[in-house]
């Protein structure tokens, strides 16, 4: 999006970085334009029409060379040299790396002078032609001959080593690019030098959201943000707000998420960037699941997903695939869900970005716990801790990298510094103090970042291990307590009960014709019941009292505290609710028109000293009430004031 002329690399070969390297979702930035200082008056006119046209400018470009005399590279080699330039960055704006290559190779054979600022744009313009590894390392080899020849903190110096830590961080050497971005960013901070300082800021706000140092990434870019529109660079602004959006929705702030990638959208679209449309629905897409706005973002992700899947970007393919799944999900399609997350994972995950693979399986669990498929719910609930586990250990050690980079390349600035002053022999005492407090500033700083970095490491992890044990008690139809939950909550209420010597009393609930409601209104009926008789009687209950899904449409309620007439007004309670629950319309003739069910009551007064003794005889109670009629409620023991409740009438 920024021309050939920058070190910034344009969204469409952002992009194709992405495919090769997994860095983010639509590029990585060089440095910007006039990052380095070339005066050639053809270079000068035109480098503004590639952020503007790239096509446009390219033909302007090849037109001007095809006029050129055969002689020129020997009569006229800059300007030669300067149209290369321009006709390099047009290719590679366009993602024709290949003839970028070609063009900026042509362009240094005329220049010699290592420190021509229009030489060293032809060199970082080659530098970013390359997406393999072998290619980046020999680009890298050439940068950091190039810094050798240039003044230590000079423009040119600070522009390659933004080029420098561009590279490592596409070789997967972040720790190296935080280094060289920091060291760029805090050496520039000069108005004189304000274009390099913004270009610093940018690449390394990319680096620090890859780092997960979400604050301190949206900091630098906001920054950018104002300084490209004060320069009314649209095309930077486009890479610019998308890369906020990003971190916005990391964050989990999805609104303003959405208002920066809608931006982006607007930004691509004017320009007739397909693949930057289809990159900003796909984050809308996401934020819109997370404020739970499952319409709108399956319509984004799956106008998304048309649009890339014309292109090679099969880990962003798939992304859109897992989201859409995560809406069929919500939206209660368990079924389609799963089968959408199985086509995302046939690979086992090792063609999805890395900090998409761990959510997937959780995704994955979820949908085989609601369709009942326990065993491979468990299955790949264990491949999530796992890999969820080793994220968290990488993601401590690139933190504690990350930290001691930064720390290291301030410490080396202001060593210069204090270099520097010591030549002023008149300021020299005061200078001395003012650095010793400056190290204690800078050890306060790095004190509050490690506290803070480790208290939300501690945060995360409890927020995942709270969610894998709800996971692990919870049903996932009804949201009650599943059996073994509801079973360790009954004997910690009757261990109380007897060493108190207090009542507690147990029911088992059994719904009449349960098959009848499945058969003639289907599963999704039966479903329904369920979970509507756990929702009401939640809000109908005590605190204390437990009701847990016990199999099947089998509950058990658990009564501490309580003697047999007060779990009698209880369960008639639930009982009046049950009848109130309506089963949906069914087209099968004879539907269900209420809901009823048959109770067994058991209590601690009888006797009972384990759980397995009173559910026992829960249970023969119960049985007794299905065949005495149904819609009834039994008692465990014989006596003629046996109490029942309902009309004793079947359903």
């Amino acid at each position: 999006m920024t021309g050939p002329s920058s070190l910034r690399l344009s969204a469409a070969r952002c992009c194709a970085a992405l495919i090769v390297f997994a860095l983010c979702a639509c590029g990585i930035g060089g440095a910007r334009a006039g990052c380095l200082d070339v005066k050639d008056p053809a270079f000068v006119r035109l480098r503004p029409l590639i952020d503007q046209d790239p096509k446009k400018a390219l033909t302007m470009v090849n037109g001007l060379l095809a006029r050129l005399p055969a002689n020129a590279a020997s009569s006229e080699p800059r300007r030669l040299a300067a149209l290369y330039a321009l006709q390099a960055g047009a290719y590679g704006t366009l993602s024709f790396d290949n003839f970028s290559r070609a063009s900026a190779l042509k362009g240094l054979a005329l220049l010699h002078d290592p420190t021509d600022p229009l030489r060293l744009v032809l060199l970082s313009n080659y530098a970013y032609s390359f997406n393999e590894p072998a290619g980046i390392n020999k680009a890298l080899t050439l940068v950091k001959g190039a810094r050798a020849a240039q003044k230590s903190g000079s423009r040119s110096d600070l522009c390659l080593e933004i080029v420098q830590g561009t590279l490592n961080q596409l070789r997967a050497r972040p720790d190296l690019a935080i280094g060289e971005l920091t060291r760029a960013y805090l050496q520039s901070n000069t108005p004189s030098l304000a274009e390099p300082r913004m270009e610093a800021a940018s690449t390394l706000a990319l680096v620090l959201e890859r780092m997960d140092d979400f604050d301190q990434a949206l900091a630098l870019i906001r920054q950018v943000i104002r300084w490209d529109t004060s320069q009314g660079s649209t095309a930077d602004i486009g890479i610019d707000v998308y890369l906020q959006g990003k971190i916005l929705t990391t964050m989990g702030h999805f609104r303003e998420a959405i208002a920066s990638f809608k931006r982006a959208r607007d930004i691509s679209l004017a320009q007739g960037d397909h693949q930057g449309v289809a990159y900003a629905d796909l984050r809308i897409c996401q934020s819109r699941i997370g404020l739970g706005q499952f319409v709108p973002a399956r319509r984004d992700c799956e106008r998304a997903a048309q649009v890339l899947a014309q292109g090679r970007a099969t880990e962003t393919v798939k992304e859109a695939r897992a989201l859409l799944a995560r809406i069929d999900l919500a939206e209660g399609r368990a079924t389609r869900a799963l089968s959408g997350l199985d086509r995302v994972l046939d690979h086992g995950g090792k063609d999805l970005l890395a900090r998409d693979v761990a959510p997937t399986y959780l995704a994955r669990a979820q949908a085989n716990a609601s369709l009942h498929h326990y065993r491979n719910a468990y299955r790949d609930l264990q491949h999530y801790v796992h890999l969820y586990a080793a994220q968290n250990r990488s993601y401590r050690v690139r933190l504690q990298e990350a930290l001691e980079v930064r720390f290291h390349a301030r410490q080396e600035i202001r060593r210069n510094a204090v270099l520097q002053r010591k030549l002023q022999v008149a300021a020299q005492h005061a200078a001395r103090q003012s650095q010793q407090l400056r190290w204690i500033e800078i050890a306060s700083i790095a004190g509050t970042v490690a506290m803070a970095l480790l208290s939300y490491i501690l945060f995360t992890a409890t927020r995942h291990r709270r969610q894998l044990l709800r996971l692990a008690s919870e049903d996932p139809l009804t949201g009650a307590p599943n059996r073994g939950h509801t079973a360790q909550l009954a004997m910690s209420a009757l261990e109380s009960a007897l060493a108190h010597h207090w009542p507690l009393t147990v029911a088992l609930i059994d719904f009449d014709h349960f098959k009848d409601i499945n058969d003639r209104c289907g599963h999704a009926a039966g479903d329904h019941v369920l979970k509507e008789f756990a929702r009401l009687a939640r809000g109908a209950l005590r605190a204390t009292d437990v009701l847990g899904r016990w199999g099947g449409e089998e509950f058990l309620l658990v009564l501490p505290d309580t003697t047999l007439d007060t779990a009698l007004s209880s369960i008639e309670r639930l009982r009046l609710l049950a009848l109130g629950i309506s089963i949906p319309a069914s087209d099968r003739p004879q539907a269900l028109s209420r809901v009823t069910f048959s109770a067994g009551l058991a209590t601690t007064a009888e006797g009972a000293a384990t759980l397995d003794e009173i559910v026992a005889r829960a249970d023969a109670a119960l049985y007794e009430a299905k065949n005495a009629g149904r819609n009834l409620v039994r008692i465990d023991r014989e006596s003629s004031h046996n109490p029942t409740l309902g009309p004793g009438q079947p359903c």
